[in-house]
């Protein structure tokens, strides 16, 4: 960035957590890296938290195995998916409280707090993120644990990618309330397996960013939701975001899909009308 106004960098808002004005990330790194260190590794290469250009769900992956954790990562951006990764139980406690997330992935052996500890923390503050347990237990006993503490689901370690993306879909289904892939309800729905939008009996193909935002606003049908809420859905920390980019996709959807399908509240944000018997 070169100080244009018309462009900005999606961050966790500052003072958000305990009066501080650093991403948890950046805080996590100060404490293990020199800064010239810290400059080098976030740049080259971005291994401890990762966005794509084209973002579908932001994911937040809670896993201290580096392995699996830049695995993830790289499996999952290759998918649309955007990936913030921290490797501690701290840092994750203070990632998912910046909140913005469509899940969370959790490992359950981590340094500094433990994944029963955040899940029990996240569940007493009313956090309702869905949370998918990634484990290496084989315990029934601490399967059933986190499934009491609030968990969504749980995967063993090892597991395919095309099982997690799974998971992963049906968690977020049952957080809104729907029991098959398909959202919304009237003209417009979306079909969150095959990523398209269903229009008059018609399928159309959207673009990842496309899709991430008739995903928030089709979750709550009539719903207003503002321009920092629907950047939160779309964008990375660590992406660019041009002033009007909401705007730009609202009116790609229009052109596609018709000017009243996705309407403005003056000065509030945008809503897809709910359907009135």
């Amino acid at each position: 960035m070169n100080g244009d106004s018309l462009s900005k960098h999606r961050g966790p808002p500052q003072g958000a957590i305990e009066g501080k004005q650093d991403n948890p990330l950046s805080s996590y790194y100060s404490r293990c890296w020199s800064h010239d260190e810290i400059n080098h590794r976030i740049r080259i290469p971005k291994i401890r938290w990762a966005s794509t250009p084209q973002a579908l769900m932001r994911i937040l992956l809670i896993e201290d195995d580096r392995m699996i954790g830049a695995g993830l990562v790289k499996a999952l951006g290759t998918h649309d998916y955007t990936v913030d990764w921290v490797e501690d139980g701290i840092t994750g406690q203070e990632a998912l409280a910046w909140g913005g997330y469509t899940a969370v992935l959790l490992d359950l052996a981590l340094p500094r707090r433990s994944g029963f500890e955040i899940l029990k923390t996240a569940r007493a503050s009313g956090d309702r993120t869905p949370i998918l347990i990634l484990t290496a237990h084989d315990g029934i006993e601490d399967r059933v644990a986190g499934l009491d503490l609030g968990a969504d689901d749980y995967l063993p370690k090892p597991f395919a990618l095309a099982e997690l993306e799974a998971r992963l879909r049906a968690v977020i289904r049952r957080r809104d309330g729907h029991a098959q892939s398909v959202i919304g309800e009237g003209e417009l729905r979306l079909d969150l397996a095959s990523r398209e939008a269903l229009h008059h009996g018609d399928r159309l193909p959207l673009s990842a960013r496309e899709f991430a935002l008739l995903h928030a606003l089709l979750e709550r049908p009539g719903a207003v939701l503002s321009r920092e809420q629907l950047e939160e859905r779309i964008y990375g920390w660590d992406d660019a975001v041009s002033s009007n980019a909401v705007e730009v996709i609202i009116h790609g959807l229009r052109r596609r899909l018709g000017a009243d399908v996705i309407r403005n509240v003056r000065g509030l944000g945008w809503h897809v009308p709910k359907k009135t018997v």
